[in-house]
């Protein structure tokens, strides 16, 4: 992997969990237990949080666009989400949610101009974005950006993580890889056991379908592991992903990069240290 894209990666893995604070945040169970959504389980308020900037969107809409859920599991809560509230109240809503979370999360810093420096760079390289044909990242694109600081600075990186998910879906099409068959190919090379992936809402049967298609694809061995061409396949994904996740970063010049990493790592600690993440994620961070 070259350098450039060695960066590209790095600022995922330290932008990604300062974005998915918002769904396992006491403060955004609580935000959506004021809206009307159950919180018994995390889903309900995930596929609101996630889909309101696409509007009220259907299950059509929402099961392109998020790619490895099973149809099923989104129909169980698209459009239903909209009859709890509406997608403009659901914006409000993850807006003092994730304000609320990164005031308890960040503390002082919040206002510090620290976290101001690194909120101005990453909203430069968001707004850099190419959000054509990118439909997550241009729905969030599209918000009016907040003013405070710490709310800029998440804005702007759900729009990365969502540029960088769309360009991850398109690698994954181009490789002729269909959602369940990403994830099983996902959890062929290890990056999360199948337990992990099994949130997406597929069931054994549709599992082991996908599964037997990629061995007679040549791409898992028959006891489910990846073979030889199975993880060349992949790591084309994940190249083809970084180079599509690219552009908006060359908005900063190397020395502003570098900057943004030192002041992005306590955030980040905040964020890991804090409990709130999985340790072990859908997204396979840190394993491929």
């Amino acid at each position: 992997m070259s350098e450039e894209l060695d960066r590209v990666r790095q600022m995922w893995h330290l932008l990604e969990p300062l974005h998915a604070v918002l769904y396992y945040a006491p403060e955004s169970f609580e935000e959506a237990a004021a809206l009307g959504y159950r919180t018994d389980e995390r889903w309900p308020s995930y596929f609101a949080w996630r889909a309101a900037p696409l509007g009220e969107a259907g299950a059509d809409e929402v099961i392109g666009a998020f790619h490895s859920f099973s149809p099923a599991m989104v129909r169980a809560h698209v459009p239903a989400a909209w009859s709890v509230a509406s997608a403009d109240a659901v914006l409000a809503a993850r807006t003092r949610a994730i304000d609320r979370t990164y005031r308890a999360l960040l503390g002082e810093r919040v206002a510090g101009p620290e976290l101001a420096e690194a909120a101005g760079l990453v909203c430069r390289a968001a707004g850099a974005a190419d959000t054509a044909g990118r439909p997550l990242a241009g729905a969030n694109a599209a918000l009016p950006w907040p003013d405070a600081p710490h709310l800029a600075l998440w804005q702007a990186a759900t729009i990365l993580r969502e540029h960088r998910g769309d360009g991850h879906i398109a690698a994954l099409t181009g490789a002729g890889l269909d959602p369940v068959e990403s994830l099983v190919s996902f959890a062929a090379i290890g990056a999360a056991r199948p337990e992990v992936f099994a949130s997406r809402g597929w069931g054994d049967e549709e599992w082991c379908t996908g599964r037997q298609r990629l061995v007679v694809r040549g791409l898992l061995a028959e006891d489910g592991t990846a073979t030889a061409a199975g993880r060349a396949l992949r790591a084309e994904v994940e190249r083809r992903t970084d180079e599509a996740a690219a552009a908006p970063w060359r908005a900063l010049g190397a020395g502003e990069r570098e900057r943004l990493v030192e002041l992005l790592g306590p955030l980040w600690v905040a964020a890991i240290g804090s409990g709130l993440l999985p340790s072990e994620t859908a997204l396979g961070i840190g394993k491929v």
